[in-house]
C-alpha cells in the first residue's frame, strides 16, 4: 500500500513512512493511493467476530508491506483488550431504530481512544525496529491530548508534548491530561484557542529546524493511522444491525472532519451507508459549506462541546481531493485561496456530488441541553453534549425511517459535568473506578502565550526526557 499527499507534489510513502511523517512536505494530508473494496459476500462473512479481528480484516490492507500479519494481529488485540466493555464498541438503542455506538469505554472515556491506543503501540513497534526517537507535538480542544498520552506514556522512544487552549477545556478533560506524570510527558496551555494550537503544530511540522535533527510525529487526526482505525467501527455497528444486507446511516458529532471522513471511507470500501450526517456546534463551517457551498473562517466560539471548538477542519482536505479528482494542484490552490482570504466555494456539480452523501445541521448550546434533558427523561440514557448533538442533527436530517440510524456516541457525560447540569438533569455524574481519584490527583502543566517561538523553545529545552534536544 503506498500514499500519495492531497497536494500533489509529495513523494509517495508506504504506511512505516506515512505513520511517522504526519503532514506531507508539501503541506497536504496523506491518503491511500488506491482504496482497498470488500465484496458484500467479504463483509457479511465477519459477522460476530471480535473487535479485534474485525479490526485486523478491515485494517490489513493498509499497513501491507509494513507490518506482518501475526505481529499486527497481536498489536489489535492489545489495543482493545484494555477497553471496559467486552464488545469495544456496544450499541444502545434509544428508539425503534435510532441506537448510539458508544465509543467511549476505552481507557479516557472517549473515541479518541479508538485510534490513539492503537497509534501508540504501533508508534512503539515501528520505532523499536527502526531504532529511532521521535516527538510528538499535538493539539487538542480536549479529547486528543488525553487519549494521546494514554496511548503513547509508555512508549520508550517517544517525547510527547501536547498544547491545549488554556481554560478552555473540561476540568475532566485537562485533568487527564495533567494528572499524568513522566520525564516523556508535557502539557502545555496556550493562552489561545483551538485554531491557534493547531496552527502552532501545522508551522512546526512545515520547519522542524527547532527540534535539531529529531523528527516531529503527529497524533492529530492529520495522521493516516488515526483516520484508518476509526473506519473499523462503521462496519461494527452495520454488521450488528444487519449489515451489509441492509444499509445504516450515521449522525457524527465532528469539528476536525476526521470522524466523519473515516465513514466516508467505509463507504467506498464497500459498506452500504445510506447517509451520513455532520453534527456540529456553534462552531459551523462544515455546515455552512453542506448546507450552502461556504467553506468560510468565522469567529471561534466557546461551547458547552468543546471538543468541536474549531474553525479549521484539517481532515476536510481529504474528501476534497476526491471531490476534485484526486487534482493535487487544484486542492494546492483551494487551500492557498483560504489561507489567504479566509473562504472558497466549489464548483457547482462538486458540491452536489457531496451532498448526495452529506447532511448537516449546527446545534446551538440551548438545543444541546434540551437534547440532553429529552434523552433523559424518554429513555433514562445520560448523553453528552457533543453526542446529544449527534442526536438532535440525526432527528432533523434523517431521509428514511426505514434505515436504522446510528449516533456516534463520542465520549461520556462524565467529561462535561457542566452540559449536564444545565441540562437540568438530576443524576450524579461518578467517574469510572481507574480515575475515582481524579480530582485528588497532582497536576503539572505549563502556561505559555500564544506565540510559536516559545513553544518551540519550549520543546527544544524539554525534549529527549528532560534533556535538551
Amino acid at each position: 500500500m503506498r500514499y500519495i499527499s492531497t497536494r500533489g507534489q509529495a513523494p509517495a510513502l508506504n504506511f512505516e513512512d506515512v505513520l511517522l511523517a504526519g503532514l506531507a512536505t508539501d503541506g497536504g494530508l496523506y491518503v491511500p493511493e488506491n482504496l482497498p473494496r470488500f465484496t458484500q459476500e467479504e463483509i457479511a462473512s465477519w459477522a460476530g467476530l471480535p473487535y479485534h479481528e474485525l479490526a485486523f480484516r478491515v485494517m490489513r490492507p493498509f499497513v501491507t508491506g509494513s507490518i506482518p500479519d501475526a505481529d499486527f494481529k497481536k498489536i489489535l488485540e492489545e489495543t482493545y483488550g484494555v477497553f471496559s466493555h467486552n464488545a469495544v464498541a456496544p450499541l444502545r438503542q434509544l428508539n425503534g431504530n435510532e441506537w448510539v455506538l458508544e465509543l467511549f469505554h476505552g481507557p479516557t472515556l472517549a473515541f479518541k481512544d479508538f485510534a490513539l491506543q492503537l497509534l501508540g503501540r504501533l508508534l512503539d513497534y515501528v520505532l523499536e525496529k527502526r531504532g529511532e526517537r521521535v516527538v510528538i507535538v499535538g493539539a487538542t480542544s480536549g479529547d486528543t491530548g488525553s487519549a494521546a498520552i494514554e496511548g503513547c506514556k509508555h512508549c520508550e522512544n517517544v517525547d510527547i508534548f501536547i498544547l491545549h487552549p488554556h481554560n478552555r477545556v473540561s476540568e475532566v478533560q485537562r485533568r487527564q491530561m495533567t494528572t499524568i506524570f513522566g520525564e516523556n510527558i508535557h502539557n502545555i496551555a496556550i493562552e489561545g484557542n483551538f485554531d491557534d494550537c493547531q496552527e502552532m503544530v501545522k508551522a512546526s511540522f512545515a520547519d522542524q529546524s527547532f527540534l535539531k535533527g529529531t523528527r516531529l510525529v503527529a497524533v492529530n487526526s492529520i495522521n493516516w493511522a488515526r483516520i484508518m482505525a476509526q473506519i473499523v467501527y462503521y462496519f461494527y455497528a452495520a454488521l450488528q444491525l444487519g449489515g451489509p444486507a441492509r444499509s445504516v446511516s450515521f449522525s457524527v458529532p465532528t469539528g476536525n472532519f476526521g470522524d466523519i471522513f473515516a465513514g466516508y471511507l467505509a463507504r467506498n470500501m464497500g459498506l452500504p451507508i445510506n447517509q451520513l450526517i455532520v453534527a456540529t456546534n456553534r462552531n459551523d463551517i462544515l455546515h455552512r459549506f453542506m448546507s450552502g457551498n461556504q467553506y468560510v473562517k468565522e469567529t471561534l466560539h466557546a461551547t458547552l462541546s468543546p471538543s468541536m471548538d474549531i474553525m479549521v477542519s484539517s481532515n476536510f482536505e481529504r474528501l476534497l481531493f476526491d471531490l476534485h479528482g484526486r487534482n493535487g494542484a487544484a486542492i494546492a490552490g483551494l487551500m492557498d485561496t483560504f489561507k489567504q482570504g479566509g473562504g472558497f466555494s466549489v464548483e457547482q456539480e462538486r458540491w452536489t456530488e457531496a451532498r448526495k452523501l452529506f447532511d448537516s445541521l449546527a446545534v446551538d448550546d440551548a438545543q444541546t441541553c434540551e437534547t440532553i434533558a429529552e434523552v433523559f427523561e424518554q429513555t433514562g440514557e445520560l448523553l453528552d453534549p457533543h453526542t446529544a448533538i449527534g442526536v438532535k442533527a440525526a432527528r432533523e436530517c434523517r431521509r428514511s425511517l426505514d434505515i436504522p440510524m446510528v449516533i456516534l456516541g463520542t465520549a461520556h457525560p462524565v467529561k462535561f459535568p457542566d452540559a449536564v447540569e444545565k441540562a437540568g438533569v438530576g443524576k450524579a455524574l461518578e467517574l469510572p473506578a481507574h480515575l475515582s481519584d481524579l480530582f485528588e490527583r497532582d497536576e503539572r502543566c505549563t502556561v505559555l502565550p500564544n506565540d510559536l517561538k516559545a513553544v518551540q523553545a519550549f520543546v527544544s529545552q524539554h525534549g529527549n526526557r528532560g534533556k535538551p534536544l
